[in-house]
């Protein structure tokens, strides 16, 4: 484009100036995915995995432009054996700074994540070849079973919780794997007989990435830990208005906040006021990116939320004048035990906070939480793909994408 515009001003003998557009700069002035990755396979005949190493050359551009946790300047690449039982496992990342754009900087989807997620597919993918094995056949042998969480990873990672084969199973079910296996090698045979000249591909790929940065004892940037918080405070009338150090990129955060706030409270999140973003305002956070914002400032804010029925179950006792163990929380209030008509709804309790507390009881209702959470989450799901091609022209059409 400079180039251009240069021979444009050459040509015509006026000034040319060149103007990007936002999807130009997004595309063009930093980048992420410039990674060069050897992974090897150890496995048996049988198809079960034995071990994996894995080397990556990560350039990095001139310098690093992302909120990366200083103790991982490569990501998270360590979690590289994805979603398959390895023993063991050896992993080594090489950063290097060039004189490209700022690197790391993905313009959609986690960095780093994201490769290491195609390092490990790619390599099962070639495994199944090698050993003639179905590549879903092959995922499934060697799946963390079940029963085996929380695993611990041989790259250092606790996975709390998944299960694997049932996603697979049902991706596989959906679709009708079996049937698009006999389909396709019914068109390998007739295409070798000269019948047709169209092919088809299924391609299949199971993922465990690890998101929610993040835990302080894993994540910080430039030594500020990681973890984020929430400020509610009720109103005298029962509406709502929450604080947050995140910020929404179209995600719908405001509509999740507020249902997190109305499910914990029982105050409607049409009468929720979401306020985040406003740095005048906001409370310490770090942000919104590499799907941080529900398994970290969510769990602030469900806890949060906590806080301030807890109290309310104090002053709808003194209201009621039972004992705070005598009730029970039921959608939007508390109620007696046993006895659903003797009960407060949070608006008639938020009121009181206000104009009557409990002797001795500080008035108001709000809460702020800090959340700094015990671990990362490690979701994970199926992908297939399936697509015909004509050899001749190259033209693929996408018939089915599961997810």
């Amino acid at each position: 484009s400079y180039i251009c515009a240069i021979v444009a001003s050459i040509v015509t003998g006026v000034p040319i100036k060149w103007v990007e557009d936002r999807m130009e700069n997004l595309s063009t002035t930093s980048f992420a995915r410039d990674y060069h990755m050897t992974a090897e396979i150890a496995a048996k005949n049988d198809g079960t995995v034995t071990g994996l190493k894995v080397h990556v050359l990560a350039d990095h551009g001139g310098f690093d432009a992302c909120a990366d946790p200083s103790k991982w300047p490569a990501g998270f690449f360590n979690i590289v054996t994805g979603s398959y039982d390895f023993p063991t496992a050896h992993l080594e990342v090489d950063g290097v700074y060039t004189n490209k754009a700022p690197g790391g900087v993905a313009y959609r989807c986690s960095f780093r994540v994201t490769e290491a997620a195609y390092c490990i597919e790619r390599g099962m993918d070639i495994l199944a070849q090698k050993l003639g094995m179905d590549p879903a056949d092959l995922r499934i042998k060697n799946f963390v079973k079940p029963e085996q969480f929380p695993y611990q990873s041989a790259l250092g990672w606790e996975y709390d919780s998944g299960d694997y084969h049932t996603a697979m199973h049902k991706a596989m079910d959906t679709i009708g794997y079996r049937e698009l296996r006999a389909e396709q090698k019914a068109k390998q045979e007739a295409f070798r007989r000269g019948e047709t000249r169209e092919i088809m591909g299924i391609g299949v790929s199971f993922f465990t990435e690890i998101v929610g940065a993040g835990p302080s004892k894993n994540c910080d940037i430039l030594g500020v830990a990681m973890f984020d918080s929430a400020e509610i405070r009720v109103h005298p009338t029962g509406s709502v208005i929450s604080r947050m150090g995140t910020k929404s990129q179209g995600q719908g955060h405001e509509t999740t906040w507020a249902q997190i706030i109305a499910t914990e409270i029982g105050i409607p999140a049409a009468d929720i006021m979401v306020e985040e973003g406003n740095t005048d305002t906001a409370p310490y956070g770090l942000g919104t990116y590499g799907s941080r914002s529900t398994p970290v400032a969510g769990a602030a804010i469900a806890l949060a939320s906590r806080k301030i029925r807890n109290k309310a179950q104090m002053i709808a006792a003194h209201m009621l004048e039972v004992s705070e163990y005598d009730l029970e929380w039921d959608v939007d209030g508390f109620q007696v035990k046993g006895n659903p008509q003797a009960r407060k709804s949070m608006k008639e309790i938020a009121w009181a906070a206000y104009h009557a507390p409990p002797p001795g009881m500080e008035p108001g209702l709000e809460a702020v939480s800090y959340y700094d959470p015990p671990n990362m989450t490690f979701p994970f799901g199926a992908y297939f793909c399936v697509m015909d091609i004509d050899v001749d022209t190259g033209v693929a059409k996408t018939r089915r994408f599961y997810a």
